[in-house]
């Protein structure tokens, strides 16, 4: 009888410290989640800042070319003419 409220004490102290690392587990993905959460926050953040900062660069090529540089001249060019040619659609478009 001696051995059976041994293995039972034995099974009794194995599920604790199952129940104990499954609790560890437990807290210790909230913390990933968390931490992942706050991951994924920063980076479309900075994804954003980052297309706003392309798009000033963009505005700053645009204009340095207009001011006389020479280095984005022909770009500047190609923007001057699509934006001819939407307008020129949307007229179209409204005289109809």
């Amino acid at each position: 009888m001696s051995e059976i409220v041994e293995i039972i004490d034995i099974l009794e102290n194995r599920v604790k410290k199952l129940l104990q690392k499954i609790d560890l587990l437990e807290q210790s993905s909230v913390t990933l989640r968390q931490e992942l959460n706050n991951a994924t926050t920063t980076v479309r953040s900075q994804s954003q800042e980052m297309e706003g900062l392309k798009k000033q660069y963009e505005t700053l090529k645009i204009t340095n070319s207009l001011l006389g540089s020479e280095e984005n001249k022909r770009d500047t060019k190609l923007k001057i003419n699509s934006l001819i040619r939407e307008i020129d659609y949307c007229i179209a478009q409204l005289a109809d």
